[in-house]
Formats: C-alpha cells, sequence, structure tokens
C-alpha cells in the first residue's frame, strides 16, 4: 500500500464513512458531528475533514435500528479516500455472516492498497477483519462480541479491554473498542491529522472524554466453562461461592484429590488462566460490584472479598461520598490489597505485553482523567497491568 494520508493544512482529507444495514445509527452519526466538529463549530478557515457516507448504491438506507439514513455516494465512485470508518454493527444470534458484503470488502482492499487508513467503531471490526487485512495483526472490538469475533477470526489477536488499537507498518488499521469508544477513536483521529490542539477544543466543545482507565471497569468477567474438564468444572462451581476464603487454590486440589501440578496444568489448559488469576478476577468482580453498588470503604471491600481479615487502621482514608465509583472500580483490583500473593506479571499468560497505553498521537487530558477522584482520594498508587488496573499502597 501506499503511504497513509498526511494533513497538510491546506487540503481537507477525505473521509468515507460506511452505511450498512448492519449498522448502529448512533454511532455513524454521531462520529459523522464530531469529525466534522470544527467546520460546524467554525474553529479553522478550512476543516481537516471532508466527511461523506459511502454505502454500496446511493440513496436511503435502513440502519439496524430501523432509522434510515442517506447515502451521500455509492462506492464504485470512491476510487481512493484517505480515511475509510466502519461504524459498530449490531450482530444477531447468529453472529456475523461474512460474505454478505463482497462488494463492500473489495473496495476496502482497493482504498487499502491506495494508501486509505481503515477505521472500526466497535463491532465494525467484523466487516474490516473480512478483508484479511487484520490477520496477525493486533485489534479490539466491544467485549460482549469478543468470543464471537475470535471464533469468526482466529487469525486477529482481539483486546476487548483495549479502547483503541493502531496496528500494520504505518499504523494503518485502527480499531476502537465497546460501545461509545468511537468517541476516542474520533478525538485519535483529529489529534494525528489536525493536531492534538483541535482535538482537545472539539472535546471541550462536545463534552467527550479520552477512556483513560480502559474498557475493563465495563467487563464482566465469565469464566470459560465449556471445555469439558469435569474436575476443573466442578472446582470452577466451588469457587463461585468460596474464592474469599483464604487459600482458595490449596483448597480447591484438596478437594480435586489431583496432584497440585497436574491440578494446575489443567486448570490453566481449560481456562486459560492459572487458578490464583481465576481467584483474582472472581474477586476483582465482586469487588467492583461493591464499589458500584454499596458505600463501604475500599478497605471494608478488601476485607469482604479477600482474606477475612480486617485491614489495619494505618490504611488509606476512603473517599469523599461524592467521589465517582463505577468507572474506576477496575482500579481496585490489586493483588496486595485482596490479600493475594502472586505475580502480578504472572496474572496474564502473556504479561506485561498488554499493558494500558495511549497511542502516540493522542493528547491527554488529565494524568487519569475525571473519573479517577476516588482512587487519588484513597491514597492509592496505579500501576498497569495486562488487562485489569492494578492499585497499590502508596
Amino acid at each position: 500500500m501506499t503511504q497513509p494520508p498526511a494533513y497538510s493544512g491546506s487540503d481537507s482529507l477525505h473521509v468515507s464513512l460506511v452505511a450498512l444495514p448492519d449498522a448502529v445509527v448512533s454511532t455513524l452519526a454521531g462520529i459523522y458531528d464530531v469529525m466534522n466538529g470544527a467546520a460546524l463549530m467554525g474553529l479553522l478557515d478550512r476543516a481537516p475533514f471532508r466527511v461523506e457516507i459511502v454505502g454500496e448504491a446511493a440513496g436511503p438506507v435502513r440502519l439496524a435500528s430501523g432509522v434510515p439514513i442517506e447515502v451521500q455516494r455509492a462506492i464504485d465512485s470512491v476510487e481512493t479516500s484517505d480515511i475509510v470508518i466502519v461504524p459498530s454493527v449490531l450482530l444477531g444470534a447468529e453472529g456475523w455472516e461474512q460474505g454478505r458484503y463482497p462488494r463492500l470488502v473489495q473496495w476496502l482492499h482497493q482504498v487499502y492498497d491506495r494508501g486509505a487508513l481503515l477505521c472500526s467503531a466497535c463491532s465494525g471490526i467484523f466487516l474490516l477483519a473480512e478483508t484479511g487485512l487484520f490477520d496477525g495483526k493486533d485489534a479490539t472490538v466491544h467485549f460482549g462480541y469478543a468470543r464471537t469475533f475470535a471464533a469468526t477470526y482466529p487469525a486477529v489477536a482481539i483486546h476487548p479491554e483495549r479502547v483503541l488499537v493502531t496496528s500494520g507498518r504505518r499504523e494503518e488499521l485502527v480499531s476502537s473498542g465497546a460501545s461509545m469508544s468511537w468517541h476516542d477513536l474520533a478525538l485519535y483521529l483529529i489529534a494525528r491529522f489536525a493536531g492534538a490542539t483541535l482535538a482537545q477544543e472539539v472535546a471541550r466543545m462536545f463534552a467527550l472524554q479520552w477512556h483513560q482507565d480502559g474498557l475493563t471497569p465495563f467487563i464482566v468477567f465469565e469464566g470459560k466453562a465449556d471445555h469439558g474438564d469435569g474436575e476443573v468444572q466442578g472446582a470452577q462451581q466451588w469457587l463461585k461461592d468460596h474464592f474469599s476464603v483464604a487459600h482458595p487454590v490449596e483448597e480447591m486440589i484438596k478437594r480435586s484429590r489431583l496432584a497440585e501440578r497436574t491440578f494446575k496444568r489443567r486448570f490453566a489448559a481449560a481456562t486459560g488462566l492459572a487458578p490464583i488469576a481465576y481467584v483474582q478476577r472472581l474477586r476483582i468482580e465482586d469487588a467492583k460490584r461493591r464499589l458500584e453498588r454499596t458505600d463501604a470503604s475500599i478497605d471494608e471491600i478488601s476485607w469482604q472479598v479477600a482474606t477475612k481479615t480486617r485491614p489495619s487502621s494505618g490504611g488509606c482514608s476512603n473517599a469523599s461520598p461524592a467521589s465517582p465509583r463505577a468507572p474506576i472500580a477496575s482500579a481496585f483490583a490489586s493483588p496486595n490489597s485482596l490479600g493475594l500473593s502472586a505475580n502480578v506479571d504472572a496474572l496474564q499468560p502473556d504479561g506485561p505485553r498488554f499493558c494500558r497505553r495511549v497511542p502516540r498521537h493522542v493528547p491527554t487530558f488529565g494524568r487519569y482523567g475525571a473519573s479517577s477522584g476516588r482512587v487519588q482520594a484513597a491514597c492509592l498508587k496505579r500501576v498497569a497491568l495486562p488487562s485489569v488496573a492494578v492499585t497499590l499502597r502508596a
């Protein structure tokens, strides 16, 4: 492919926003307005982007929710485009049906070969992945579709906990995660091609905020249970009600009557997680729910979900009752505060490789964003981990 586009300040970059019957209207319309934000609000003499809604045919198309939208240009008349964005699509119970849009897939290949940046919002990656261009690359998708995507496109490394992923030698393949993380995609593209200053101004005008904490706070852990290993399934069932006991892994091994190494090997092979990591995930989920639904302090929740030993009085104070709780729930997940002694880098098979990172083009709006008040008020120091945000006592 040719070199990805670069905005010179004089010529507007052409953005093709793909409309297909499976598309979600809120994502499509939102991206259209935000990418046109500079022009709509008169922030620049010349708009950095020229956004067009494209599709297989010009004219009205009824989207997934039944709302019609006007396709401005047919893809047959769009030979080149600087940026192509596929909005989120709604999948039915049967999942994504490959081969429904051969013309779109062929066109995506064509514009990519001529230098286009290919982007997806949320589940729009299902269409882009059909091109094969993401094979062997990293991408993200809505966490609710992660297993379906992995089964449909096993050659793509999927990371549903990440907000934004750029791949390719020239960072020409871009995907954003669940639902409203299309905000992050739009701000990323504005920052990359028109500068961080404009991205910050658009973010202020539309009251958009970068998801600094990733998507882990929104993901509910569901352990893999369809592996067929009855011994491991029995251990998983027992853990649902006993993850908070002291030394749960040792208890599982005793109950299984297997040798320790055999049990740990079979458990990891069946669930994809080491036993201690599995326990950690269950405790994290319980802690998140308590943070969201109760007024209990972090120290109290730590006692409730882990060691059953009340913390010392020298711990940090609880946050103000006005501090937001749900968005920072994942920041509670500390092996120390939850009574685990595991090496934190061993909690995921790939270790620190998946640490949260913000793509280099994206401006940061504060160290942690507005949602981190409780973490700071609780005197906690943040450390990034694979797919959970870990906190250690300051």
